[in-house]
Formats: C-alpha cells, structure tokens, sequence
C-alpha cells in the first residue's frame, strides 16, 4: 500500500464527518459572533470577506487538528484496536506504518494548525493551544471514565469559543451557553457512533456513554439531544431577535429526532447511518444562526 493511501486512512481524510462535526461548532461561534458584535457583521463589507476568510482558515484547521487526532488516538489505542473487528486493519494497528512515522505526520500537522492559528488575536491563539491539550489527552479518557463522550464533546466543541473570540477578543454568555448545547449534541451523536463497537468494548475493557446506558440508549441520546435544543433556544431567547425566526430552528431539531428514530443498537450500520446524519445536523443548526444574522 502506498504512502499516500496509508496517511488517507491515517488521517481519515476519506471519512469527512470527523472533521465536518469539529468544524461546525466553529461555524456556529463565528456566525454568532458577527451577529452580536457591533463592529463587524454583514452589514460591512470588510466584515463579509473577513467572516469568510475566518471561516475557511477554522475549516483548515478542523481538517488538520482532526487528522492529527486521528492519528495520535491510533497510536495511543494500537492494542485495542488490534482486537476490535472495526478497527483491527488501521494502519499502525495492522503493522502498516511505525509509531514513530506516525508521531512526525503529527508533528507536521500541528505545525501547519499552529501556522493558521497564528493568524488570530492572542487570546484565540491561547484558547487554541488549550484546546490541544485536549485533544491529546482524549483518548485516554476511555480507559478512565464511562463519560469519555463528554471530554470529547469539551473538545470538539471548543471552537464555537475559539471562533467568538477570534471576532469579539472577549467571552460574553451567548457562546458559552451555545458550547454547552454542542457539548449534549456531541454526547448524542458519539453514543451513537459507540454502540457501533460496543460488544468489543466490553470484552477489552473499554469505557463509553454506549456501555454505561446500553439498556436504553435511545432515552440517552433523547435526553442529550433535548437538552441541546433547550440551551439553544434559551440562548437565543435571551437575544434580541424576532421570535418568529425561530421557526428556522424546526428542520434542526426534527435532523436529531430523525437520528433517535432509526438508530437501533443490534444494527451497527444503522447507527453509522444516524451518527453520519448529524453532518446535515451541524449545516442545518448552521443556516439557522447565518439566517438569524442576516434577516
């Protein structure tokens, strides 16, 4: 197998719902953003092209923080990994490349995040190197705790924080109460990319939300992803928007709902299908808040 191949399945660059779901919080912090701050917004034109310019360097940056995720997540789990019947043909698992290969392509994929990172204000840039710490330590969380799925919703959801502050240089409530809804959406959605593996984790020990409510996953899930919707509309409540805009919120909320109906725990495809789904989840939450801040 070729180089390139194995730094594809490496990175999971043929999989894009990793790097799509790390890179729609961002989305949702900056659109928000532009839409409270005074000084910026749609109404400018400098504000337009330096939303979009914001909004394609926090892409390049979820592809490569992801990809470098991917990567130091197989190291770390290249035992467990030989034993579950998913993951056991990973490359470093299955032999295909070394450790220590492994580790460079994360040393250069860091240093080109940190190169785009670098593009932002000092308090963005701090946030960011907060946030790969979390990263890293992520994959050890499954051996410690059945709540991993909350450390990787801390994660993953970092950029609506990273994102706010990159427009406003400060923190105000509106973000942290739409990080907070991510954080239920991402302990949804990684339970039900769980219960994929969930027969194996058992048997090797592992940790998960999937395990913890494995009798009734889809009450979990449910509850997560209400509370998810209730922290949204509560922020947005607190905003000073027309109420009837809201009603934008409907295909969103329904995209979730859809994904607690079709999952079911003995189909493991069905829950790739459901955890996929939330992909169309994370662009449709999006239209929402452009929406909101364009009308």
């Amino acid at each position: 197998m070729g180089k390139i191949q194995i730094f594809i399945q490496l990175t999971r660059l043929n999989k894009p719902i990793g790097f799509m779901l790390l890179f729609w919080p961002c989305a949702w912090g900056l659109t928000l953003a532009y839409y409270l701050d005074p000084f910026f917004g749609f109404y400018f034109d400098w504000g337009k092209l330096l939303y979009f310019k914001y909004l394609i360097l926090f892409f390049l940056g979820s592809v490569l923080m992801r990809s470098a995720g991917c990567i130091f997540n197989d190291i770390v789990d290249r035992d467990l990994d030989k034993k579950v019947g998913r993951t056991k043909k990973r490359p470093i698992a299955s032999g295909k490349i070394s450790v220590s290969e492994s580790l460079l392509y994360v040393i250069i994929l860091c240093s080109i995040a940190f190169l785009i990172l670098l593009q932002f204000n000092l308090r963005t840039i701090v946030l960011g190197l907060g946030s790969m710490l979390l990263a890293f330590a992520y994959p050890f969380m499954k051996r410690i705790t059945y709540w991993p799925q909350l450390f990787l919703g801390l994660t993953f959801n970092w950029g609506i924080i990273m994102s706010w502050t990159a427009v406003t240089n400060s923190i105000w409530i509106e973000p942290i109460i739409l990080y907070i809804a991510a954080i239920f959406w991402t302990l949804g959605y990684d339970t039900i990319y769980g219960l994929q593996d969930i027969h194996d984790d058992e048997i090797i020990g592992v940790k998960s939300t999937s395990i913890k409510f494995k009798n009734n996953p889809k009450v979990f899930v449910a509850s997560c992803y209400c509370l998810c919707v209730l922290f949204i509309l509560i922020m947005f409540f607190m905003m000073d928007i027309n109420k009837y805009i809201l009603f934008f919120s409907i295909p969103f909320i329904a995209s979730l709902f859809y994904q607690i109906k079709i999952f079911d725990i003995n189909n493991s495809n069905s829950c790739l299908k459901a955890f996929k789904f939330n992909n169309f989840s994370g662009f449709l939450n999006f239209i929402f808040i452009f929406l909101i801040s364009v009308l």
